[in-house]
C-alpha cells in the first residue's frame, strides 16, 4: 500500500490517514521507514492469537477511529485477515470499501486459507475493486459484481520496485551465493504449517544435496512453528543460509539477483514474474494463474517428492523458458491509475 498512499498524499484533493494494526511490529514499521510513511493510527497489537481474535481486535479498533473521523472511503489491499476486518468494519460504518488487489481466486475456500475466504468476502462488501488483471475482473464479473465498479489497474505490487531495487546494492544475505546459483526460498502459509512444511523442507534438502552448485537463502518467517521447522531442516546445512525477515528493500534486491525462487506465498509469485526470476510455487492451486499461463512459474505442490522433483526438473536444465520477465502484474503505475479513479468519482 505504501506506493498507493504516497501517490495520494502527493495530491491536493486527498486527505490521507494510515492505519496500522501493529502486528508483527518490526517487520511493518522496517516497512513503513524505508517508504517514509507514518501511521496516524496504530492499533498496536501483536500478531498471534487465533484469527478470530485478530478479526475482534481489527474490526473493533477500525470501528473506533471510523466513529472518530469522517472519512468517504477505507482502501484496504490483499487477502489478509486484518483486510477482511477492517472492510467489514467500514462496511458496517457505512464508509465505502476499496480493494486493492480484488479478483484473485483459487476457487477452493480451503486454499489458501484463510485468504481465499477474505478476498472473496472484501469483494462482497466492497464498492470500488481494483483487480490487478484481466483475469482478476473475470473473476469478478463471473460472481456477479458490478462491472462498472471493476478497475484493471496492475498490482501496487510492482510500483514499489521504483522505490527498491538498485544496481549499488551489497547484503550478505546476498553474498551467499559466492559464484554458486541461488534459491530464495520463502515458507509461511498456515495451511503448510506441521507435517506438510516439514515435507517440503526435506524435498528442498534433498534437490539441494542432489545439486552442490546450488545454495539458498531462507528469510524465515517470525511465526514460532515456521521458524522451528526451518531451524530443524536447514540449521547446519551448509548450502542454506537462514535469516530473520528481511526488509522490503533487501527482499527485493535479492529476489531480483536470484536465479530461482521457492515460495508457497502470492505475492512472491508477482514479484518474480515482473523481474524474469523463475518460481517454483509449494502449492497444489494458485490465484495467480496468470504467470502460470505465461511460464513465469509453475505448481509443484507440497508433498516431499513433489517438491523434490519439481526442484531437480529445474536444476537439470528448465531454467531459461521460465526467464519471461512480462509485466504481468502491472507496469509500475497502478497507484497512479487508483488516483485517477478516486479523484474522478
Amino acid at each position: 500500500m505504501c506506493p498507493l498512499v504516497l501517490e495520494l498524499k502527493r495530491r491536493d484533493g486527498f486527505c490521507v490517514r494510515v492505519l496500522a494494526t501493529g502486528q508483527h511490529g518490526e517487520m511493518l514499521y522496517s516497512a513503513l521507514g524505508f517508504f517514509g510513511v507514518t501511521p496516524d493510527y496504530n492499533l498496536d497489537f501483536s500478531a498471534g492469537g487465533t484469527l478470530a481474535d485478530i478479526t475482534e481486535k481489527v474490526m473493533r479498533g477500525v470501528g473506533e477511529v471510523l466513529a472518530a473521523e469522517k472519512f468517504d472511503i477505507v482502501l484496504v489491499h490483499g487477502d489478509t485477515t486484518s483486510a477482511f476486518a477492517a472492510a467489514l468494519a467500514a462496511f458496517y460504518a457505512g464508509v465505502a470499501v476499496g480493494h486493492v488487489e480484488a479478483g484473485l481466486r483459487t476457487h477452493n475456500v480451503r486454499e489458501p486459507y484463510p485468504e481465499e475466504f477474505n478476498r472473496a468476502a472484501i469483494d462482497t462488501v466492497a464498492e470500488y475493486m481494483f483487480a490487478p488483471t484481466c483475469l482478476a475482473k473475470e473473476n469478478l464479473l463471473a460472481e456477479g459484481r458490478v462491472g462498472e465498479r471493476i478497475f484493471v489497474t496492475g498490482n501496487t505490487v510492482i510500483d514499489a520496485f521504483a522505490y527498491t531495487v538498485r544496481e549499488d546494492f551489497t547484503h550478505p544475505a546476498a553474498d551467499f551465493a559466492k559464484g554458486k546459483k541461488l534459491m530464495l526460498i520463502t515458507a509461511h502459509r498456515r495451511e503448510n504449517l506441521g507435517d506438510t512444511m516439514a515435507a517440503m523442507f526435506i524435498g528442498i534438502s534433498r534437490a539441494l544435496a542432489a545439486h552442490p552448485e546450488w545454495c539458498a537463502v531462507f528469510p524465515v518467517h517470525k511465526n514460532p512453528l515456521v521458524r522451528k521447522a526451518a531451524e530443524a531442516f536447514f540449521e547446519g546445512n551448509a548450502q542454506v543460509k537462514l535469516t530473520d525477515p528481511l526488509g522490503v528493500g533487501d527482499f527485493h534486491n535479492i529476489l531480483s539477483r536470484a536465479d530461482l525462487a521457492v515460495t508457497d506465498s502470492g505475492g512472491v509469485q508477482e514479484e518474480a514474474a515482473y523481474l524474469g526470476v523463475p518460481v517454483l510455487v509449494m502449492r497444489s492451486v494458485t490465484e495467480r494463474q496468470e504467470a502460470v499461463d505465461a511460464g513465469a512459474a509453475r505448481l509443484i505442490g507440497n508433498t516431499e517428492e513433489s517438491v523434490f522433483e519439481g526442484i531437480c526438473a529445474f536444476m537439470d536444465g528448465e531454467a531459461e523458458n521460465m526467464r519471461v520477465g512480462k509485466s504481468i502484474y502491472g507496469d509500475g503505475c497502478a497507484s497512479e491509475r487508483i488516483a485517477n479513479i478516486l479523484a474522478a468519482e
